[in-house]
This record gives C-alpha cells, structure tokens and sequence, in this order.
C-alpha cells in the first residue's frame, strides 16, 4: 500500500519504486517524493555514493519534514540508508499522515476523525453502508463503491452490487479508481476479505486518496453553499427594504393629502356649519389618525429590524429613497400634529365667535327695534307748525312739552352710541350679515342727526314764540317731566330683563342673578315713583274739573298716559318671573357644565399619571435584567397587552370629551391635563412598548444569528447597566470606555489605546452624537466574539466554483446553484472585461463586492 502510494506521487516527477527500503536508502527519491507532495523546493542532494553522501540527503528529508511540524520519535538517517524496513515504513506513514491526512478537517476535528466523519456524511444515503473505522468497515467493498458512486455515480452501477460479494465490490472499486480516478491499487482484495482485521493505516493511506481526488467537488459544494446563503440574506434583505419603501411612501402620501385639509382655514357663516367642521375633525381624530399612528410606528420598527439583519450579516445600513427617511416620516409627522393643533385652536375660536356673533347681532336688531319704535313719528311731530296759533299758554305748553322731548331725546342718547359700537364690533368679528347692519345703523345714525336737528330748530321757534306767551300749566309740566324719565326708566328695565345673556361659569350666572335680585330690590321705590306720577295725573284732572280748563282732554307737554305707564309697569311685573327662569335654567346648565368638568378631571388626573408610570416602568424594564431576553420579552408582551386593556378608559375619556366641546365648554380649572395631552401621552405609551419589544426581538437576533450565549448577553447587560447611572439607555464615551475594560479589552491611556478607543467609537457611534446605545453596544460585542462571511469569503467561493477563473459563465452558475439563485447572480452580474475574458465571460468580483457596499455596482 504504502509502495502504491508513493509511486502515485512519484510517477508525477517521471520515475517509480519497487522496493521501499532499498529505494529510499541514498535519500535521492525521498527528497523527490517530499518536492512533489509539499510544492517545495529541498536543499540541493548530494549526488555521491559514499554513506556519507546518502546520510546527508536522507537527513535534508529528515528536516523538512520536522520543519512542518512533525516530530520524529526515534527515525534516524542511519536506520534508512541500512535499510531498517520498520524504520522506513514508520517514517513513511509520518508523511502520509502529515501530507495526506492532516490537512483533512471537517467540523474542526482532528485529521482521523475528519476523514472518518467525511466518509460516514458521504455514504449515509446508502443502506449496505456503515462506515464507523477504518478496519472492518470495509471489507465488503460496498464503502469504497459507494464513495465513488456518490461523486460520479456513471462509472459504478451501485444497486447491481451484493453485500455477500466483496471480492467482486473491491476489485470493482479498485478498478474504477485506479482506471478513472488516477488512484493506484495500493489494496489487495483477497487481503482484505481473508483477513479479520484489515490493516488500518493501509484503509487510511488508500481512502484518503478518495478524499484528495474528490476535494475538488467538496469545495465547489462547500461554495455554492456559502454563495447561496449570502445570495439568500441579500433577497431577504431587499424585499424588506420594498415593503419599507412603499409603507413610507403610502404614509407620507396620506400625511400629504391631510395637512391642506387640516390648514384649510375658511370659515363659515353659520354656528351648525362650524359644528359640522368640529364633528368631521373628531372623526378623523378617532378614526383615521389611529390607524396611522400604528403604521408610523411599524414602520419604525421594521426599519430597525432591517438595520440589525443588514449589520449582522455584514452589509451596508439601508438608505432609504429621497425624502422617505426615518426623520423625513417624523418631520412630515410633526408638521402634521402641527397643522392639526392649529385647525383645532381655529375651529374652537370660530365656534366662540360665531356664539359672540350670534349674541350681538340679536342684540343689535332688539335695540335697533326699540330705538326705530322710539323715533317712529318724531321728525313729523318736530315738524310741526302748531305754535303759529296758539294760545300764550298752549305756546308755553309746546315749549314745555319740547323741553321734554329733549330730556327723552338726551335719555335716548346712550341706546344709539350702543347700537353704533355693537354694529361696530360686528364689522370687527367679521359678521356675514354686516351691509345690512351697517345699513339699518347708518340710517338710525342720520335718523338721530336730523332729530336733533329739527329739535334744535323746533326749539329756537318756540323760544321766538316763548317771549309772547307767559302762562304755562304746572302740574302738567311737573308729571311731564316726571313720567318721562319714568317711562324711560321702565323702557329700560323692560330692555334689561329681555336683554340675551352669553355666559360659560357658574361665577357668571351668579352675577346675573345678584344684579337680577338687586333689579328687584328697587321695584318698591319705583313703584312708590308711579303713585306719585299718577297722583299729579289725578291732581291735574281735579283742577280742570274744578277750574273748567280748556285742556282738550290731553297733556300738552307729554304724551305718556297714566294708562301708559300702567301697561308698562304691569309689563315689567310680567318680565321678572321670566327672567328669574331664564337665570335658573342657566344656572342648572352651568351646574351641569361644571359636572362634566369635574368628571372629565378626576379621569384625566388617573389616566395622566398612569400613562406617565407605565412610561418610566417600560424604562426601568429595558434596562433590567430578569431571565432570559425570552422571559424579557414574554414579561413585555404581558405589558403590552396591560396597557392595551386600558384603552377602554382612554375611549371612555373620549366621549366625555366630546360631551364638553358639545357644551362648548372652553377651560376646566379642576384638571391640568387636557384631551390632546392624553392622546399624545397614550400614542407615546404604545410607540415606547412596541419600540423596546422590537429591540429584545433585534437582541434576541443579534444574539442568536451571532451565536452569543444568553451568559454573554447578561454579562453585557450588566457591564451596560452598570455606567449608565442616569438610566437614559445610553453611555457617555467615557462611560463606554470604563465598560469596555470592565469586559477585558485593554485600552491605555497612551496614544495607542486612544487610537483603538476612537476606532471602536466610530463603530458604535457613526453619527458622532457622543452616546452609544445598548443595540450599538451589543452589535459591536457580536461582531468581536463571532465570525460574519465577508466580501473576500464569498469571491473565494465563486473562484471555486469558476474553476479559479477570474470570471464565471452562466452555464457555470446554473450547473452549480439552484435555479432562483443562479438567475438572481446572472441579473446582476456585469459583465467581464478582463484580457482572459470570453464571450458570456461574467465578473463574480465586483459582484460580491457590491454585496456588502464595497463598490457602486
């Protein structure tokens, strides 16, 4: 065996042996044999006869074969140039194993067992077959038969060949071998069928042949394998970067289409369609937002999740298209919530005003009313002639009577600057219907001109006239000016107690009604005030019954009657039980108003500090450690699911809510918290559990991807618990350090440990933004204790596999990998443009390059 296998070797080299001692004892073909199995070229051999001259040659072989690592033990140069068989076999061996065995490692095991554990992988398909040493285990021939049968199955027909024939199966195996393989026949069969124990060095030194000649398909294999995982990780990697693509592009579509809603700033005229604006925004606030705030946080997460699979199998971090960044989504999100608290503020502004509007212009068209009743007939009266033949006394009386006119006329004064400032502040709030208020103002303002006016002349003719007459009636004049500051006092209570009222407190309405009660407090002087009018009427009546004065049955200087004065009054006394049930039922809504403040309060004062305890308790969790990432997790989703179980609350809160802005309540002194702080809060509350459930889930990855044990994940949540005192998630740079040192990495304080200190900062903090989280953290400490493939692993595999070619065909891809990975290399390779380049000819370089970012294909 061991003579075949040395002239398999040597015949390369163009000579043979026949007989190992004898033909190895000058050293001049051991020499050669060790130039041919090593590559290396030996110290030049002595080319003399003499013992001298063979025991050097022999001791250069010697040398070598020390200097790769093997030891001797007892072989000596003299023991071979005398021909020591055992010697020279014993030495022979050291070379088969050191050259032929050693360098056979599967699984990281020693040489033997990685041959052995090569067979029993290659022969496991078949049943005859149980490979488990290197003695009886083949002595039926079927193990050497199967192993040729698995690498080229058209030279052996396998399933012709019997268990109970193992003369027939080696001799077939040697045969196929020696004819096909290249690999001598260093066995006898019937050596080894007769024998009960087949040498095992001489199985070893002839099966290790096999493994040598089929290395080649193992590496091809072995590359394709890794090809097909890289080829893998990066499809994967791309459909998520799609699915981030469009969820970004939708969401920011949607976002795009809302602002100009939520910014549109029109009004409108009336108070319903405003409150339809109102209802259409809580709409949207309840049913539309929520679905998005859900998508804007997956979108987070999957693009974090993307970011920890792209660094753990070593690729580039994904650069989303233009505009459609993390921050991008974030910043049109912010605008959006911006947009959105500046439609809410507007909508609850108009509503107010339109409320104020409302109030004023009823206002306005009351007092407008009473003032055109007022004024109704008085240009014509001042118009009036009757004084040209009067008598002394009717002329005194018309003077009378026009002096009091003037007190009516200066009473009435307030009444029209009032209908003026509130047509005023109409024209300021934007009113709809404003032309004809200014209209019916400006026509009662050149009203009350031309009265005064024609007051003003009226006067002058009756003081012309005054000069001729000199008896007056007293006791008319007296109740004239009497009654009408009376009457006017009256018109005004009667105003009063119709007057609308807009209030929004219980402070308000209180208010009211103590001025209400006052009001009341003065009808007993008011009512004395009439008797004593009514007496001068009655006074007057008994001198001209006494006195028969031609009177004409009227007072000249007044047209107010004591009838007059009894209607109004009697009408007054009517007003005030109304206005004392207007005041109630006021009162008993801002009673209620405050019961929907109290009970929105004592729910927003529960639900706010709530959401803030969950918020800090999810903090103290992400950076405790109990159990496993797995118990981590499992105590997070039971969280999660807490919180989302509370969300009846928040709804429950809704509707109160909605039940306040229906009231059109505006501020609520018993809490400090409003709707939109609760919304933001809750929104927050569910980002931050799915944010920290997504990063144990990328721990959990990066752990288990990189082959970190659940000890090395504690380790370095503790070495991190640890420096970050302030339990903000992150270290400081000088806080890192002090937690590197404390997981065993020396770094100095000289200019050397700087230098590896600011390498390591640029890898957990690109960014520069001087804090380094735990997710940094930990890809770093993945990346120091585990192998990732790299660009030059996978170039390597491709040369396999293109036979070291500096190119690939497609034919080389489709043979050698699976049909949907061979088409996805030949979509994206370019094409070879080497000086060795044939047609078709693809560059698998600058492919697996632009795998992991290295170049810009």
């Amino acid at each position: 065996t061991f003579t075949a296998w040395c002239n398999s070797h040597l015949r390369k080299a163009g000579t043979q042996i026949e007989n190992i001692e004898e033909d190895f004892r000058d050293g001049l073909k051991l020499m050669l044999l060790l130039e041919v199995i090593s590559g290396e070229r030996l110290a030049k051999p002595e080319r003399g006869k003499m013992r001298v001259h063979k025991i050097s040659n022999v001791n250069k072989a010697l040398d070598f074969i020390a200097s790769k690592g093997v030891k001797l033990v007892s072989i000596g140069a003299e023991e071979i140039v005398d021909g020591n068989v055992k010697m020279t076999l014993g030495m022979i061996w050291t070379i088969i194993l050191r050259f032929a065995i050693q360098d056979i490692s599967v699984e990281e095991t020693s040489a033997k067992e990685g041959l052995l554990l090569w067979c029993q992988r290659k022969t496991a398909p078949y049943k005859n077959v149980n490979i488990q040493n290197f003695h009886i285990s083949w002595k039926d021939g079927l193990g050497f038969c199967a192993l040729i049968h698995r690498h080229r199955p058209e030279l052996i027909d396998y399933g012709k060949l019997r268990k109970d024939d193992p003369l027939t199966n080696l001799n077939t195996a040697f045969d196929v071998a020696e004819k096909y393989l290249d690999i001598p026949k260093m066995l006898d069969a019937e050596d080894i069928v007769g024998t009960a124990r087949p040498d095992e060095k001489a199985i070893m030194t002839y099966v290790s042949s096999f493994y040598h000649a089929f290395s080649g398909a193992q590496k091809a294999e072995t590359a394709a394998n890794r090809i097909c995982k890289v080829l893998a990780v990066n499809q994967e990697n791309e459909q998520l970067m799609e699915d981030y693509e469009k969820l970004a592009s939708d969401l920011l579509e949607w976002i795009r289409r809302t602002i100009p809603w939520l910014e549109n700033r029109a009004p409108e005229n009336t108070m319903q369609a405003m409150q339809q604006k109102l209802e259409d925004f809580r709409d949207y606030r309840r049913l539309h937002k929520p679905p998005k705030v859900q998508e804007k946080c997956q979108l987070e997460i999957n693009f974090n999740t993307l970011q920890t699979k792209l660094r753990l199998s070593n690729r580039p971090a994904f650069m989303p298209s233009e505009g459609k960044m993390v921050s991008d989504i974030n910043n049109a999100w912010g605008g959006l919530e911006q947009a959105e608290k500046g439609y809410e503020e507007w909508l609850l502004n108009e509503i107010r005003r339109l409320e104020r509007l409302d109030h004023l212009a009823e206002k306005f068209r009351q007092k407008a009313s009473i003032h055109e009743s007022w004024t109704d007939g008085k240009e014509a009266m001042l118009q009036q002639k009757d004084y040209e033949t009067a008598t002394l006394s009717e002329i005194k009386a018309l003077l009378k009577k026009h002096e009091a006119f003037e007190s009516d006329l200066a009473a009435h004064q307030d009444r029209v600057e009032q209908i003026a400032a509130i047509a005023q502040e109409l024209n300021e709030l934007d009113y709809y219907d404003s032309p004809s208020v200014n209209a019916r103002c400006q026509k009662i303002c050149d009203q009350w001109d031309n009265l005064g006016a024609l007051t003003q002349k009226r006067r002058e003719a009756l003081e012309r006239t005054e000069k001729l007459l000199e008896t007056i009636d007293q006791l008319y004049l007296e109740y004239a000016k009497r009654a009408a500051p009376f009457n006017n006092w009256m018109e005004g209570a009667m105003e009063d107690l119709q007057d609308t009222f807009i209030v929004h407190t219980i402070e308000e309405i209180q208010g009211l009604s103590t001025a209400h009660e006052q009001f009341k407090a003065t009808l007993p002087d008011a009512d004395k005030e009439r008797q004593a009018i009514l007496g001068i009427h009655n006074e007057v009546s008994k001198i001209v019954q006494t006195y028969h004065v031609n009177m004409a049955g009227t007072n000249p200087y007044t047209t107010i009657t004591p009838h007059e004065i009894n209607g109004k009054w009697e009408h007054v006394r009517q007003l005030v039980p109304r206005r004392d049930q207007a005041l109630m039922e006021e009162h008993a809504r801002q009673q209620q108003n405050e019961r929907l403040r109290k009970q929105f309060g004592a729910q927003a004062n529960v639900i706010g500090p709530w959401i803030q305890t969950k918020m800090e308790e999810i903090g103290r969790i992400s950076i405790e450690m109990h159990g496993t990432l797995e118990d981590q997790l499992n105590h997070l989703r039971q969280y999660e699911k807490s919180i989302v179980n509370y969300k009846p609350k928040i709804d429950q809160l809704e509707g109160d809510h909605q039940l306040i802005q229906e009231a059109l309540i505006f501020d609520n002194k018993h809490t400090n918290y409003t709707m939109e702080h609760i919304r933001v809060g809750w929104e927050q509350l569910l980002t931050t559990i799915a944010r920290t459930i997504n990063e144990v889930e990328n721990q959990i990855l990066t752990r288990d991807a990189k082959g970190i044990s659940q000890e090395q994940m504690n380790e370095f949540r503790a070495s991190f618990n640890h420096f970050d005192r302030d339990h903000s998630g992150t270290l400081g740079p000088e806080e890192f350090k002090a937690c590197l040192i404390s997981l065993g990495y020396d770094i100095g304080n000289d200019a050397q440990g700087e230098a590896e200190f600011a390498r390591i900062m640029s890898i957990v903090d690109p960014n520069r933004l001087g804090v380094v989280t735990f997710q940094a953290f930990i890809d770093f400490m993945s990346r120091e204790t585990a192998d990732t493939d790299t660009a030059d692993q996978v170039m390597a595999s491709f040369k396999i596999l293109a036979g070291d070619k500096n190119y690939i065909t497609v034919d080389e891809l489709r043979r050698e990998l699976p049909p949907d990975q061979a088409e996805y290399c030949i979509a994206r390779m370019a094409p070879y443009n080497g000086r060795d380049a044939v047609p078709g000819a693809l560059d698998y370089m600058s492919f697996s390059t632009a795998l992991y970012g290295e170049s810009d294909l």
